[in-house]
């Protein structure tokens, strides 16, 4: 298979899901816009949330794949297939604890992950019972990243990238149609988050039968697959989380500011989200079976090799994305909310953050291309080393500039971090020598950085003054924005195209 061909058809399904995630918060805001109720919702939601990154598309993936491929391509399927039954039989148990845990220890769970809501008895309340509903979902969407690591060993990538577009769906249809029926409206959002767990997992399971893999019951405790996949687990689990983790900090810090900056951070996250959705997870899904088996294989040169087209491609698609982030932030964000009760206000405070956590959106992306790279090679102390280093510097930050940058100062530590985290991580690539860059990279950069500037200049001139994205109507905005888009887009490639670059440069097949 070719490697930029799964990308593209990986990034098209994530496309999809990211466009429909953020319909979803435009009927979100345009609902709920930015206050008591929305912040108990997303507090409500992360944590679950970030559970189903750390413990099941994190921590799990990343150690149940690489040893997956182990087995298909060393023992046969046979083998395998005896690993998928035990380890999902085993994961469905410990999931379904955890959740039972999550829904009958809500109350406890809300104080600590927002203790500035203890003070105000209906927000706590709310927050309390929102969380109640949604933390199931951490149970299907363990299974959920189950499936799709199979799925991608079997190089089965379009049906794992779709399955989050039946979440957003699940939003926007209660959102709209469901939300007059709850009291208060907003537990129609819970609700959603509870169906769309169901709807994707419901997803998966026709993929698996027809690749002869879906898992039945095997309990097995001792399996020495199983055993290794535990053991990986543990310092994976830190490993991947640094993150969430400080995003789960940056809500405590956030719940004693001003009402809505819980909010503020969750809109610019999610713009954020898109890029590093469309590129950095979809890169990161299609390296690691190839990287895995590279390793099993012991092809140093080759697995070496793949790793430097990844982070070439990364920061080609990458680095743009991170400068239009930053020079479109009102025009994106007043495109996408600035209606019924999401105010201007709003838009500038999100603003502020966006533009924070851009300075960190090349980092964030380079993390999930380097570290498959050590998952592969089923090394995971190392990155928890460095996992342990960024989350001691985020809080650092943290300290440093909550006080005069309020929730941006939030936003930014986590972006200074990202890029502390892929520095480290690229360091000790080469210290092992694991990862030798090829030829070119002086090169290849200065190029990149001369279509940067022609792309920064021409959505500099085309967007305007902010001031005056907020005094037109939402299709007049959407339409210029997609003009100021194309050009800034057009500009890059036609620089780049013209410095020399061609997409026939960037073909790969996946490791044979």
């Amino acid at each position: 298979m070719n490697l930029l061909r799964a990308l593209v058809t990986v990034s098209g399904m994530t496309l999809v899901s990211r466009v429909l995630g953020f319909v979803r918060d435009f009927v979100i805001a345009r609902a709920f816009g930015a206050g008591m109720m929305t912040d108990a919702f997303f507090v409500a939601f992360r944590l679950p949330n970030l559970l189903r990154r750390l413990f099941a598309e994190g921590a799990f993936s990343q150690a149940f794949v690489p040893i997956l491929a182990e087995y298909k391509n060393r023992q046969g399927e046979a083998t395998a297939r005896t690993l998928i039954d035990r380890s999902a039989t085993l994961l469905a148990i410990v999931v379904a604890l955890v959740a039972l845990f999550g829904i009958v220890a809500a109350p406890l769970i809300v104080y600590v992950s927002a203790p500035g809501f203890s003070a105000h008895a209906d927000k706590f309340a709310l927050t309390v019972e929102l969380t109640r509903i949604t933390f199931p979902y951490i149970f299907f969407m363990a299974l959920v990243a189950l499936a799709g690591g199979i799925l991608n060993t079997w190089s089965r990538f379009a049906v794992p990238a779709f399955t989050p577009v039946l979440l957003n769906l699940s939003f926007i249809g209660m959102a709209l149609w469901a939300a007059p029926y709850f009291d208060p409206p907003v537990l129609a959002l819970a609700w959603a988050v509870f169906l769309g767990g169901v709807l994707q997992l419901a997803l998966q399971l026709r993929p698996l039968a027809r690749i002869g893999m879906l898992p039945r019951f095997d309990l097995n405790l001792h399996d020495p697959g199983v055993r290794r996949i535990l053991k990986l687990m543990a310092p994976a689990l830190l490993g991947v989380s640094v993150s969430q983790i400080s995003l789960l900090i940056n809500t405590i810090f956030a719940s004693f500011l001003p009402s809505g900056s819980v909010s503020w951070l969750y809109y610019a996250d999610r713009l954020m989200e898109f890029p590093a959705g469309l590129l950095g997870v979809a890169l990161g899904t299609i390296l690691l079976p190839s990287l895995a088996k590279l390793h099993a294989d012991e092809r140093r040169e080759a697995f070496s090799s793949l790793l430097d087209w990844g982070l070439r491609l990364t920061l080609l698609l990458t680095l743009p994305a991170a400068l239009a982030l930053m020079l479109l932030a009102v025009p994106l964000i007043a495109t996408l909310f600035n209606y019924g009760a999401f105010s201007a206000a709003d838009v500038l405070a999100t603003r502020q953050a966006l533009v924070a956590y851009g300075v960190g959106l090349a980092g964030l992306i380079l993390v999930k291309v380097l570290a498959p790279a050590f998952y592969a090679r089923q090394d995971i102390k190392t990155p928890v080393k460095i996992a342990l280093i960024t989350l001691a510097a985020t809080q650092a930050m943290n300290l440093a500039f909550i006080l005069p940058l309020q929730h941006a100062g939030l936003a930014l530590s986590i972006g200074l971090a990202s890029c502390l985290n892929a520095v480290l991580l690229y360091r000790g690539l080469r210290r092992r020598g694991v990862y030798r860059p090829q030829p070119g990279w002086l090169r290849f950069m200065l190029k990149v950085s001369v279509a940067l500037l022609v792309m920064g200049g021409v959505l500099w001139f085309a967007a305007g003054e902010a001031a005056s994205w907020l005094d037109t109507d939402g299709l007049a905005r959407a339409v210029r924005l997609a003009g100021v888009v194309a050009a800034g887009a057009v500009a890059y490639l036609l620089t780049l195209f013209a410095l020399g670059f061609r997409i026939e440069d960037f073909r790969r097949r996946a490791a044979g």
